[in-house]
């Protein structure tokens, strides 16, 4: 039997500790030990150690009550460690730095238009935005997330398809790591938006969850008891091409039928009566506009919805499904009857007794804590 050594043990307790500050937030030694199941002692040597490398500061909490002296709170430092967060779109390009904890310090983003959305153009604009940023804000990252809409190789970032960006074969990872010089990680889009949900939004404590986001394209991130499911190599989630329509329109990805072609930002406009590749911010006001009575107008878009998701719950039986992007624009009272539906149709949800459908509540954000999340999973073990 191995034996795990004294420094194994207590590199071991410390990654625990800093992953729960930074998911969890500030609390008590007493409650830390408690979630960590470690004793007093431990848990103030490992706070001493970290207080001692700036990483985090005691404090006595701003609205302490009652008799007695009050329990410091250990809090999270966000300038001690910053990762870069870059979340590319079809249309529009975003950056953060992120802090300890998930705080984001400062942001800037862009619109692609015609070349701007080459490759090279975006590295680039990447990197000399990131290093502005990083100059205004004083801060160095540590490491780098990017968020992209395609098929990404996650062992080494390479992006083997991005449909709607035009991207073929971009050795994405190794390219943007050599101009920032920081450890990157690249993934799909909703599987960062899984990831965001899973740390920070309404997945949070769920087991089994699925995220499903409408931009261009539509696509998936898993959450298997409690943890992001990859799949092999890093290839999944790609629910936005499974047929669904075998007669329906041709899909970008040479097949017929698939979901997005149902349910995408182009047929949303096709359901609203705008044109297809008219401005986001028109879709979304039109969404607004009609404020829960839409009357026929989404019936045909909602019942293919519908569909895609009774299949997706059939298949995967989650507890919860998140809907990010475009679909947080519907409104609440096509949610509610999407979610009914749902319920109803899908056989492994009448054998669960239901299941949850939600909106995502991290709005435009969801990429870039996603991408900052992947960053801070490669860094924490180390700090």
């Amino acid at each position: 039997m191995t034996v795990a050594r004294p420094d194994e043990v207590r590199r071991f307790n410390r990654s625990s500790l800093l992953r729960l500050l930074h998911t969890g937030g500030p609390a008590t030694r007493a409650a830390l030990a408690t979630e960590l199941g470690l004793n007093r002692s431990t848990i103030k040597m490992l706070v001493d150690g970290l207080a001692e490398t700036g990483l985090v500061e005691e404090k006595v909490p701003r609205l302490a009550r009652g008799a007695g002296r009050p329990s410091l709170l250990v809090l999270p430092q966000p300038l001690a460690a910053v990762v870069l967060a870059v979340d590319v779109q079809v249309e529009r390009a975003g950056i953060a730095l992120v802090g300890f904890g998930g705080q984001i310090l400062g942001r800037n983003s862009w619109n692609l238009h015609g070349r701007q959305r080459n490759p090279h153009e975006v590295i680039t604009h990447v990197a000399e935005s990131a290093s502005l940023l990083a100059a205004d804000l004083g801060v160095s990252p540590v490491a780098a997330g990017i968020s992209v809409p395609g098929v990404v190789r996650r062992s080494d970032g390479h992006v083997h398809t991005a449909a709607n960006l035009e991207w073929d074969e971009v050795a994405l990872g190794s390219r943007m790591g050599a101009v920032l010089d920081l450890p990157v990680v690249v993934g799909n889009d909703a599987e960062f938006g899984a990831l965001a949900e899973l740390v920070r939004g309404s997945g949070r404590g769920a087991s089994d969850a699925v995220f499903v986001s409408a931009d261009v394209g539509v696509g998936g991130g898993l959450i298997a008891q409690g943890a992001l499911l990859r799949g092999s190599a890093g290839y999944l989630g790609e629910i936005g091409h499974m047929t669904v329509h075998p007669g329906g329109r041709t899909c970008h990805c040479g097949n017929i039928g698939c979901w997005e072609t149902e349910v995408g930002e182009a047929a949303l406009c096709r359901a609203l009566g705008l044109p297809e590749h008219g401005p986001r911010g028109t879709i979304v006001a039109e969404l607004r506009a009609l404020q829960g009575d839409y009357g026929t107008l989404l019936d045909d878009y909602l019942d293919w919805l519908t569909l895609g998701l009774v299949n997706v719950v059939n298949i995967l039986g989650p507890e919860l499904v998140v809907l990010g992007d475009l679909f947080t624009a519907l409104p609440e009272t096509a949610i509610t009857r999407v979610a009914d539906q749902v319920r109803s149709r899908s056989m492994v949800s009448r054998a669960m007794g239901g299941i949850r459908i939600e909106k995502s509540s991290l709005g435009t954000d969801l990429k870039l804590l996603g991408a900052a999340e992947a960053a801070f999973e490669g860094i924490l073990p180390i700090l």
